[in-house]
């Protein structure tokens, strides 16, 4: 075989480029790889949904604490290095997806943990919240607390599981994704817990901690599958920070925190962050707690 032609095939069985290649596995049939590669997909559409979420609904979070409680400069800083890490999530799993030329699945507000929590627990969606009216009320800032503390538990719960699952192994990268959440997650509940007890306030109750179970539970047994077996179910058109306004929070990090430290903020010198860059966030993580440290009236199950 000729040079010329060994090259042409070895770029045939590479695949076109943008092309979406499943998993590799050795001797495992193409239609188990193609199921593989479309629950990792499933699963990192859900993720970036969550993420985007995340910090885009903390922004209105942060915008009512700065004005109620502008001497609480430590509570704020963490609740910014929080709105950080999950805009800096989002942004790896974009990276993802678009290393491999291809979109998110289309998922909406029943995939997002804390959308289901919320409806539960105060009876309407995020995006109905009255943020500056509830962040006024001590008792409803301190609902809110709880709703945010029992998200990011379960968030740290599931990304353990995940991590230790044979179906995440052959994927490299999306490991790398999970264990730098697996990292900042503990950081992320504190500054609300500490919050609460500052204040006199409860921990979760029992019908929030029933509610955060049933939210999980029901998107675990009832929601993926059904979006996995959903033959309609469609990728993304446009990223989800695309419709993140200018003129808010957002736009003003987007900025300074899309690119990691020493990158370049100028022109073609920019790049998105990428899977092992080192984000310095300014502030610095807590040291990582256990679920059940210095909480002993609630047990998070």
């Amino acid at each position: 075989m000729k040079m010329g032609d060994a090259r042409a095939a070895r770029s045939r069985a590479a695949g076109e480029p943008g092309r979406i290649k499943a998993p590799a596995g050795r001797g495992r049939p193409a239609w188990l790889a193609k199921a593989h590669r479309r629950y990792l997909d499933i699963l990192a559409s859900v993720y970036i949904y969550n993420e985007h979420r995340g910090y885009s609904s903390i922004d209105r979070v942060l915008d009512g604490v700065r004005r109620q409680y502008p001497q609480a400069t430590a509570f704020i800083a963490t609740v910014e290095k929080h709105r950080r890490d999950e805009r800096q999530h989002y942004l790896m799993f974009r990276r993802y997806f678009e290393a491999r030329g291809a979109m998110p699945y289309l998922v909406d507000d029943t995939c997002g943990h804390i959308d289901r929590l919320i409806r539960l627990t105060f009876g309407c969606g995020i995006d109905d919240l009255d943020a500056d009216a509830m962040i006024d009320d001590p008792e409803m800032f301190e609902r809110l607390c709880r709703v945010i503390m029992l998200t990011e538990m379960r968030g740290m719960r599931q990304v353990e599981i995940l991590l230790r699952s044979p179906l995440m192994a052959s994927d490299r990268s999306l490991v790398k994704i999970f264990r730098v959440i697996e990292r900042d997650e503990p950081s992320h509940w504190a500054p609300y817990e500490g919050w609460i007890r500052d204040h006199g306030g409860a921990m979760p109750n029992l019908a929030e901690r029933m509610a955060d179970a049933w939210v999980h539970r029901s998107l675990i047994l009832f929601k993926l599958p059904l979006l996995y077996f959903n033959p309609r179910l469609v990728r993304r058109t446009a990223w989800q920070d695309e419709q993140d306004l200018p003129d808010g929070y957002a736009g003003r990090a987007v900025a300074s925190e899309a690119w990691p430290p020493g990158a370049r903020q100028a022109g073609a010198d920019r790049r998105p962050v990428e899977v092992g860059d080192r984000i310095d966030h300014g502030v610095a993580a807590a040291r990582r707690p256990s679920l059940h440290a210095g909480n002993r009236d609630f047990e998070a199950r």
